[in-house]
């Protein structure tokens, strides 16, 4: 346990430069800022591309407005508030557990020169910003072809304040924040990211509804290949994801990027694989979703685990993604348009409660984990320590998003007059109603 907390320190640089002043390294400015860059490509292309492809023609401009306007307005809301409420102080400890507080509105206090372990303030708050951007957007892919997009901007606005920003700040907030403090592993959003978006996506596809007739017609993508396209930029800013996340150009980020990979790969084969025995036909929309199961289940383990855990984590991952996407969505009927639940949430909560049986109990060791470690070494209950505080991560996360995300979606869709477009606007296709434009004119 202490040692995967001190891996842990080696990625945080509030504790890693504790008791010394903290000194500019370019090497590292140049890769936050770099990683912040591939984040960023990350939502309004590598997403949007993923989601749109995955729409109905007349509803595909919608759906990349949704991801891209997510996007835009999550970045100010960012640094208007969700910046101080995620790493802000605060100077009442009950408070600091679940709020970092209004210290930096506006970033206020924070000056151009600061900085946060080895490279300014000013890229970390960027970098984060992208993660929160990205999350919000996440949730756009259960609700797409039927929500008004009034009514989601406003869910953007409010969800990074009221759920996103609290999350942040109770995982990765530092000393005095709650889950932090019981030392949680979330390397770069497993729980933060991806089981946040996931199920608020769930809970916004249940609360508007289903799209018409559904069930019962066939709705086909518009375009697989753009769906490919997105997936291939997703594995690509991924690097900034996950890599990003050890806050510098060290070993750590190396790690990341090697794990990010395999784990990748390996989920992509194994959707792939799947579906060659259960339909023998492998499709490309498979493969690109079994890619993104991989990228999401790795999240939070990155920088923890070695090669064989990486594996391990994708391909089960994949399994699960395949599982939420193919069978649980059937199983209970609900309208999840493009999968947000069933591969975010359930491939980032397997990445997350896996961390304990895969973490390395040496960061010189680049194989097996801390449980045959552990084992061994009659210290078995160290590994089931780590995991019971995954488990109260994991629960804490998903009931915050749960009560947060409803409470939002009513405040939104009493603003703007109701949440769901009309049936007529449903029927007709939401480019063209709401946005005066069409994919394409023949």
């Amino acid at each position: 346990m202490k040692k995967l907390l001190l891996l842990l320190a080696m990625v945080i640089p509030a504790l890693a430069f504790a008791g010394e002043a903290p000194k500019l390294d370019t090497g590292d400015t140049a890769w936050m800022m770099v990683s912040t860059a591939f984040v960023l490509l990350m939502t309004p292309a590598g997403l949007a591309l993923f989601y749109a492809g995955m729409t109905r023609s007349k509803n595909s401009l919608n759906t990349y407005s949704m991801v891209v306007g997510a996007f835009v307005v999550a970045m100010i809301v960012w640094v208007v508030a969700g910046y101080s409420i995620a790493f802000g102080t605060s100077e009442s400890a009950t408070i600091q557990n679940f709020f970092g507080g209004f210290s930096n509105l506006m970033l206020s206090g924070i000056k151009y020169t600061d900085l946060s372990g080895t490279y300014p303030t000013y890229v970390f708050v960027a970098f984060q910003g992208t993660f929160a951007a990205i999350t919000v957007a996440i949730a756009a892919g259960a609700i797409i072809e039927r929500i008004k997009f009034s009514t989601w901007i406003v869910i953007v606005i409010l969800w990074g304040l009221v759920v996103y920003a609290p999350i942040a700040h109770m995982v990765w907030g530092g000393d005095g924040a709650y889950l932090f403090d019981e030392g949680a592993l979330d390397f770069a959003g497993g729980t933060v990211v991806h089981m946040n978006g996931g199920l608020a996506g769930l809970v916004l596809a249940i609360l508007v509804g289903k799209r018409a007739n559904y069930p019962k017609i066939a709705i086909k993508p518009m375009s697989v290949m753009l769906t490919a396209l997105g997936a291939a930029i997703l594995w690509f800013g991924w690097y900034g994801f996950n890599a990003g996340s050890a806050f510098g150009a060290n070993a750590i980020a190396g790690l990341a990027l090697l794990t990010t990979t395999i784990a990748t790969a390996a989920a992509g084969i194994t959707w792939m694989v799947i579906e060659w025995i259960s339909y023998k036909k492998p499709t490309l929309l498979g493969l690109a979703s079994g890619i993104v199961a991989g990228l999401v289940a790795i999240t939070p383990a990155a920088g923890f685990v070695g090669v064989g855990g990486a594996i391990i984590i994708g391909v089960v991952g994949s399994l699960i993604g395949f599982f939420g996407v193919v069978g649980l969505k059937k199983m209970f009927g609900y309208d999840d348009s493009l999968d947000a639940f069933g591969i975010h949430f359930l491939a980032g909560l397997w990445g997350a409660l896996a961390v304990p049986f895969f973490a390395l109990q040496d960061k010189d060791t680049l194989w097996d984990g801390p449980l045959k470690a552990s084992i061994e070494a009659g210290k078995a209950a160290d590994v089931i320590g780590q995991f019971i505080v995954q488990l109260k991560s994991v629960a804490l996360v998903g009931a915050w998003t749960l009560v947060g995300t409803v409470v939002v979606y009513f405040i939104a869709a009493v603003v703007t007059g109701g949440g769901r477009v009309d049936s007529e606007t449903e029927e007709i296709g939401l480019d063209e109603s709401v946005h005066g434009e069409r994919s394409f004119y023949l």
